[in-house]
């Protein structure tokens, strides 16, 4: 059965009832032209103009009366999807899912749909999912963690991509800045023989952070042995990948103070090789992990680790891809958007007690 609902500010009726509210009936209570609520409800830039006043009472009425824009009538109207294409190594870890939630934030905030695929770092995969996604009509596109070197009709947004290519936008972590807090860090509590887990070769990041690293040790005359230098194998995201690189250093009888790992979750796989070895963390060995994923503060000890601003760097990605999509910017030169680290120290990293590595 049809209700009616006298509207307050204009005394038009509003039906409540099986068939959903019309954007001409909402207009009409609200006393406002239906291209004004329209603007509002679909977030336009020409709202801004628009008295946040009147913006709150259109949003309020729609949520009252539970009315619920056309999606198609929306995309006709902007010659748009409202769709994004995500890109990831892998769902599940750490380091994408903390970066997707940003994106996501956004999306939503903004009203748009986003597809998820994760490549597992297969080359056929990263070749063949963008052209998927054109296929499907998205926007845009946003790649994590992935390397990059198509030019695309649509604007494309990369998270620690470190490609310069025309059209695509680098949103990157200051990693000069990055090395140098961490080894400053150890070398102020007496750290000198320091170990080093790599990641793996198909990581975007491995290359640039390790450049970094060496130069910031240069800088502190910290001599770097190739004994004390491990790297990751494999694509698992699980702690395991750490926990055999560090086994391979201690299989070197090479001793070191202290390691630092190329991401949280190997650190947290180091951290059990030691304590199997016999050493306590940070007694024995400190630990320095890279990301600050969300369980790292809850580690037993929580773990010392390099920030990266994921989910920010997420939020950026997604701000910076809607921007250029609104302007019409595919084609446009790209750049890069770089975000300072910070160092969380915790509980994985002390004083050198006696300046003697253990072996």
């Amino acid at each position: 059965m049809t209700t009616k609902k006298k509207g307050k500010s204009a005394g038009k009726t509003v039906r409540m009832g099986p068939k959903p509210v019309s954007l001409k009936e909402l207009a009409e209570h609200l006393g406002l032209s239906p291209a004004t609520v329209s603007l509002v409800i679909n977030r336009s830039p020409v709202a801004d103009s628009i008295p946040q006043e009147t913006k709150d009472r259109v949003l309020a009425a729609a949520r009252k009366y539970k009315y619920r824009p056309s999606f198609f009538a929306r995309s006709l109207r902007a010659q748009r999807s409202f769709t994004i294409g995500v890109i990831v190594p892998e769902v599940s870890d750490g380091y994408s899912a903390s970066v997707m939630s940003g994106v996501e934030d956004y999306l939503l905030q903004e009203g748009y749909f986003y597809f998820v695929v994760s490549h597992r770092h297969r080359a056929d995969l990263i070749d063949e999912y963008p052209r998927l996604f054109l296929e499907r009509s998205v926007d845009g596109l946003i790649a994590v963690d992935t390397p990059w070197t198509l030019q695309l009709s649509v604007p494309v947004v990369t998270v620690s991509g470190h490609n310069q290519v025309k059209g695509v936008t680098n949103i990157v972590l200051d990693h000069v800045r990055a090395a140098e807090i961490a080894l400053k860090h150890l070398f102020q509590l007496g750290h000198r023989e320091i170990a080093f887990i790599k990641g793996q070769e198909f990581s975007s990041d491995t290359e640039v952070r390790w450049a970094n690293i060496e130069k910031a040790a240069r800088h502190l005359g910290l001599r770097i042995s190739s004994a004390l230098i491990s790297q990751l194998q494999g694509d698992s995201p699980s702690p395991e990948l750490g926990y055999e690189a560090t086994r391979k250093l201690l299989s070197s009888h090479k001793a070191f103070t202290a390691l630092f790992a190329f991401n949280d979750i190997s650190a947290m796989g180091a951290i059990r090789a030691l304590r199997e070895a016999g050493f306590r963390v940070p007694e024995d060995v400190s630990v320095v992990g890279f990301d600050d994923i969300q369980s790292a503060a809850y580690q037993n000890p929580a773990l010392t680790t390099v920030r990266q601003p994921l989910r920010e760097m997420g939020r950026i990605a997604a701000e910076t891809l809607l921007r250029r999509i609104r302007a019409s910017e595919s084609n446009s030169h790209g750049g890069e958007t770089m975000v300072e680290p910070k160092l969380m120290i915790r509980e994985t990293t002390c004083r050198v007690s006696n300046g003697v590595a253990p072996r």
